[in-house]
């Protein structure tokens, strides 16, 4: 009896083990068996894709983006939409369709794998046809299988809404970033609890379900069936099939940043050795460039089919007891079209390394503008912060302005006292003769104790004739329109004694130096997060340069024609985004950046400014660049596209 049961345990464990243990060779062999009718398969669905698909998607985002009738710039209006009823309608149909189209071609990539054929190409149409056919059954399993999954997550996000709400309402973003004050690791320990369990669950719940999709693309079960025939399919097998999972994921996200890392380390460098000659330096370049565009198709395309065929591995071994699908006939034919794709797929990778050698340009120029002043050397938004921001060189200082009790226009950001000075006050409650009483210095060191809240009049004498500011307003609400004519008033007044200099000076020369350009208005810009505010600046002062301050942009719901420079988070900044600018004639700035890395990247965008808290560094590296031979600037240049 005990010698049956151990024989018995001993058969478990060699069961329970087999998926893990013979699965990596089942999907290597598969893959290789596969590998052409895969191959035309994605193409076949991506031409399909973008011909149909993505302009469908494309029309019916704009038509809902044109029912908001508003434009999300700050993170608060984009939060108030994406939980308004239309918003979270509109994110569930765009995740629902996201959805579809990876079940869709995982589908076919299905029927390619389990369904042998004598011509790989024939094959390939023919499961687009099958998949294509079951697109209904297909988005009832997206609506069961994603939506419950989405239904579990509700209450571990309101759990996390509850945590922020407790622990960081009301804490500034750039403060919770530089400081990290003990509220944001209480928040972050009790918020990781949160979503390792939600990982948990839904992790169990899709190794229930990993099955369903094989289900109903092979045998047309119909949704509900196949949920829960996968359940019974993968009962006691779920351990090992959540390794294999867990083992494809690794690699299928390592392998671009190990690719990525071997050309920047191994292959780069060898360019640096060539002659600085465009008839050896182009051609080299070049054919770097092409054999990086198709190893990276080469790795999407492995990433997409091993997800299928890892499913299609486990639907024979689990629902037909067999290690995998079989290959194909020995008397295999790849017909006619197989040389015509695969060479297609060479000349769309030689022209997209053209376009992307021929989108470097030489040289290039960009603005530096200091982030409340060299705020990482000197105490934010003080008279000190200016001084160094002029020492390091920038083009303008960026600060902060808010309006006090008695309507004086002051430099300061935080809507409270309470970061800078513990003070729990709000600003707008107290007059500049209050406010120039506090001391903002002592907090960054002992060496600014004493520093006060400057006005924005002593700001702009400060600079007078050294630099520009870039003005960014923080109204209360409601006093969007009065914090902004009090800035253009205070510029106004400016003007005014910058032509009675003028009018003491002896030359041009000394004029500038000495008392900055005549007109303060198109010496200086202004910045706002509020686009129902930019016809009015314009309106009050035409040559004031403005800028729009945006998280993100819904695409298709801004009037780009409003401002003369859109300013975006860094990580939101595309080539698309660049292009629009240059369409529309506005500037982009990007924020806030203090990785060289970053702005080097930045700088080869094609941004126009950068706000960063280091001017001197963006400066150090302007000047570098400005040093390199052409040559080497163009390998600079690659390098950047490279970390893109």
């Amino acid at each position: 009896m005990a010698v049956t049961a151990t024989l018995v345990a001993h058969s478990y464990r060699l069961m329970t083990m087999q998926p893990l243990t013979y699965l990596g060779s089942a999907l290597l062999h598969t893959l290789r068996d596969h590998l052409r009718p895969l191959i035309a398969y994605h193409l076949f669905f991506t031409l399909l894709a973008s011909a149909l698909l993505l302009p469908a998607i494309t029309w019916m985002t704009r038509w809902l983006l044109a029912q908001l009738n508003r434009t999300v710039v700050t993170n608060d209006e984009l939060i108030a939409l994406l939980f308004s009823p239309l918003g979270l309608v509109g994110m569930l149909v765009g995740l629902g369709f996201a959805f579809l189209i990876i079940y869709w071609q995982q589908a076919g990539m299905l029927q390619v794998a389990v369904r042998p054929r004598d011509n790989h190409y024939r094959l390939a149409l023919e499961a687009l046809w099958l998949s294509t056919r079951r697109l209904p059954a297909l988005a009832g399993l997206v609506i069961l299988q994603v939506g419950t999954h989405l239904v579990l997550l509700v209450p571990f996000m309101a759990g996390l809404a509850w945590l922020y709400d407790f622990w960081l309402s009301g804490i500034d973003p750039y403060y919770l970033q530089r400081v990290r004050p003990p509220a944001l690791w209480y928040f972050m320990a009790c918020a990781l609890p949160l979503i390792i369990a939600w990982v948990w669950v839904a992790s169990w719940l899709y190794l229930r379900w990993l099955l369903a999709l094989p289900l109903v693309a092979l045998e047309s079960c119909n949704p509900w069936q196949a949920l829960k025939r996968s359940v019974s399919l993968t009962r006691g097998w779920r351990r090992s099939i959540g390794a294999a999972v867990l083992l494809l994921l690794v690699v299928i996200v390592s392998l671009p940043l190990l690719v990525t890392l071997l050309f920047d380390r191994l292959f780069t460098p060898l360019l640096w050795w060539l002659p600085e000659h465009n008839a050896v330096l182009i051609p080299a370049m070049l054919a770097y460039l092409l054999g990086y565009v198709l190893i990276t198709l080469a790795i999407t395309f492995i990433g997409i089919a091993t997800n299928a065929l890892l499913s299609a591995c486990l639907y024979m071994q689990l629902a037909h007891r067999e290690a995998r699908p079989a290959p194909p006939p020995e008397d295999f034919n790849a017909g006619k079209l197989a040389w015509a794709v695969e060479l297609s797929v060479l000349i769309f990778a030689g022209l997209q390394a053209w376009w992307i050698l021929n989108s470097f340009e030489i040289r290039d120029n960009v603005a530096v503008i200091a982030h409340r002043g060299s705020s990482m050397v000197a105490p934010e938004n003080t008279l000190a912060a200016l001084e160094q921001s002029l020492l390091d060189g920038a083009d303008y200082i960026e600060i902060d302005v808010r309006l006090s009790r008695d309507q004086q226009v002051m430099l300061y950001h935080d809507r409270s006292m309470a970061r800078l000075t513990g003070d729990p006050r709000e600003f707008g409650e107290l007059t500049r003769e209050q406010l120039s009483q506090f001391d903002v210095g002592s907090w960054f060191g002992d060496a600014y104790q004493g520093e006060n809240i400057p006005g924005l009049d002593e700001a702009l004498q400060r600079v007078r004739g050294k630099a520009g500011l870039m003005i960014d307003i923080k109204p209360l609400p409601g006093q969007e329109q009065a914090l902004a004519d009090a800035v253009i008033e205070t510029l106004n007044a400016e003007s005014d004694v910058r032509y009675r200099c003028w009018a003491t000076q002896q030359s041009a020369f000394d004029g500038y130096t000495a008392c900055g350009f005549p007109n303060a208005l198109m010496d200086m810009r202004m910045a706002t997060m509020s686009p129902s505010l930019l016809k009015h600046i314009k309106a009050q002062a035409p040559e004031l340069r403005v800028t729009l301050l945006a998280q993100l942009i819904l695409p298709g719901t801004l009037n780009r024609r409003d401002f003369d420079a859109l300013g975006l988070r860094h990580n939101r900044i595309t080539e698309g985004e660049v292009r629009l600018a240059r369409l529309y004639g506005y500037e982009i700035h990007a924020w806030t950046v203090n990785d060289r890395a970053r702005m080097s990247t930045l700088i080869d965008l094609g941004v126009d400014a950068i706000i960063t808290d280091y001017p001197d560094r963006l400066n150090e590296l302007i000047q570098v660049r400005r040093e390199l031979s052409d040559g080497a600037l163009m390998l600079v240049k690659l390098r950047n596209w490279l970390r893109q």
